[in-house]
């Protein structure tokens, strides 16, 4: 059953929309084969590619948790046959391609791991760290990953997640080939529309990958300038004691104190007194003056005020009210949607989501009530990479293959089974060789026309390649499917099947529109 019928299978809106779908011949097929509507959607702009990059530190990449749709994207099944997937058209190659250079990926019980192969991570809608598989096929522009639909769109809320990037040859937290941030995605719409994980692939064009150079801690002024310019980097900051607030400020370190009583606050001439920063709103820190100097920005350093940097003497200093310089600080998308405090919120001409908060100036005495902050800033320099498939090659693809196939299957498998055991770290890659069947119906995804092959893989593995003719030796093959599901086929809860769409005619249509896309040159 194609995908024209099954629409027309669905009660009211889904015949409505099926009716909108042509039929055009595919070229290199033998008869007409239905033309489906390609759902492409933007990912991130070439000028925000560096700080998606930046954000994927080493730690949020280990501390990442697979990805499952509804909680499990597996199922438990008591039905065992299958519609088996029909050819829509003649069977179709194109040739993978090799990586440039000498490259190794390592090996495995004497299977060569694919370098094409790597994680893709995003973050969902409710703001937590997510990945699943994927690798690198061949395109035009060498500029194309392939992996699962529900890896990259959120059939929840109708849009692609957030921060995509893909990471070639993972291992443990390391990007040896560099990051590669989502440009557009290429999705069919059943899968987008009517939710049916019978074509439950994304073709994700992506930018030229980025290679991070090691985090460097840096003053507050190196940071806002690298920031301004659209460079990465953190702030950190950490409660500590007042012997460590005070050595930090001593130093040139920006800090703040909070919780203070009434009874503690001092003037600026009382012996002992220390300068702190409170958050004010905008016009309320518009409005604060010294004298005549309404322009002037003060410092604070261990009870010691500097103006424009240099320091004053005590009967110098200004009045409680004085303002300080305003703080830029970079939030994620969700982080910026949530904000409700005084700060000031805008999405600067890069697309970074930016509080701006405002400060001025009240002077305490030493006092155990306070709560001491100080602020640490960090940066992040990044490279070019160059290409994708120029890096790590390309996966050929292959549609409306017989079943009864070889086929291998790389990915990252972590959840553990049903019963509670764990094979998997998540943090290497494993493979799977197996002959491709008709895979059990999973009506709750509308999975009818799925191929599957014995394999134990958990969750995880979503999205990784199913490759026919894959050849160890160039560590190439062609792509004829991505992880869908996970299967418990005999219910002894233990994962033994693993299964991925049929790839037919329609699925070449969408991978030749994808390959075909150029995602432009990212920003110097």
């Amino acid at each position: 059953m194609n995908s024209r019928a099954k629409r027309l299978a669905l009660p009211a809106g889904g015949a409505l929309v099926a009716a909108a779908v042509i039929a055009v011949p595919l070229a290199g097929t033998a008869q007409a084969a239905p033309k489906p509507d390609v759902k492409s959607a933007a990912l991130t702009p070439s000028g925000n590619a560096k700080a998606i990059a930046a954000y994927w530190t080493s730690s949020k990449l280990k501390s990442a948790k697979t990805f499952t749709a509804d909680s499990t994207i597996s199922a438990k099944l008591t039905k065992t046959g299958a519609a088996k997937a029909a050819a829509d058209g003649k069977a179709g190659l194109v040739a993978p391609t090799g990586p440039g250079g000498s490259k190794s990926a390592g090996s495995s019980k004497n299977v060569n791991l694919p370098i094409t192969v790597g994680k893709v991570f995003f973050v969902d809608d409710k703001g937590q760290e997510r990945w699943c598989s994927g690798t690198s096929i061949q395109s035009k522009f060498r500029n194309l990953v392939a992996t699962a639909g529900h890896c990259v769109y959120d059939t929840d809320t109708n849009k692609p997640y957030d921060n995509f990037v893909f990471i070639p040859g993972y291992y443990q937290g390391k990007a040896p080939w560099g990051i590669y941030v989502g440009a557009k995605v290429n999705t069919h719409d059943d899968f987008t529309i009517f939710e049916d994980y019978d074509y439950d692939y994304a073709f994700v064009n992506v930018y030229n990958g980025i290679k991070q150079q090691p985090e460097k801690e840096v003053d507050y002024k190196t940071y806002k300038a690298h920031v301004d310019k659209g460079g990465a980097g953190r702030e950190d900051a950490r409660t500590v004691d007042r012997q460590t607030y005070e050595e930090w400020t001593k130093k040139g370190g920006l800090g703040k104190v909070d919780g203070v009583d009434k009874e503690d606050q001092v003037g600026p001439q009382y012996k002992g007194a220390i300068g702190v920063a409170v958050e004010t709103d905008k016009a309320t820190w518009g409005k604060a003056t010294w004298g005549k100097a309404a322009s002037r920005v003060f410092g604070l350093h261990d009870g010691k005020v500097t103006l424009h940097g240099q320091e004053l003497d005590q009967d110098k200093w200004p009045k409680t009210g004085a303002r300080l310089e305003p703080r830029v600080e970079q939030l994620t998308k969700n982080e910026y949607e949530a904000y409700k405090g005084p700060g000031v919120k805008q999405i600067d001409r890069r697309g970074n989501y930016t509080v701006t908060h405002y400060y001025v100036i009240k002077y305490i005495a030493k006092t155990s009530s306070a709560k001491y902050t100080i602020f640490r800033y960090y940066t992040t320099y990044v490279t070019d990479a160059g290409r994708l498939g120029d890096n790590v090659g390309g996966q050929g693809v292959a549609w409306n293959q017989k079943l009864g196939k070889k086929v291998f299957t790389f990915g990252y498998p972590t959840q553990g089974h049903p019963d509670g055991s764990r094979p998997y770290s998540g943090q290497t890659m494993k493979w799977c060789y197996g002959t491709t069947v008709a895979a059990p119906v999973v009506s709750k995804y509308k999975a009818q026309e799925q191929q599957a092959i014995k394999c134990a893989f958990t969750p995880g593995a979503s999205g990784g390649p199913f490759l026919l003719q894959y050849k160890n030796s160039k560590r190439t093959g062609y792509l004829n499917g991505v992880v869908s599901l996970t299967v418990d086929s005999d219910n002894n809860d233990r994962y033994d099947r693993t299964t991925t769409p049929y790839f037919n005619g329609e699925t070449a249509a969408i991978y030749k529109h994808a390959a075909n896309l150029w995602t432009g040159k990212l920003p110097s």
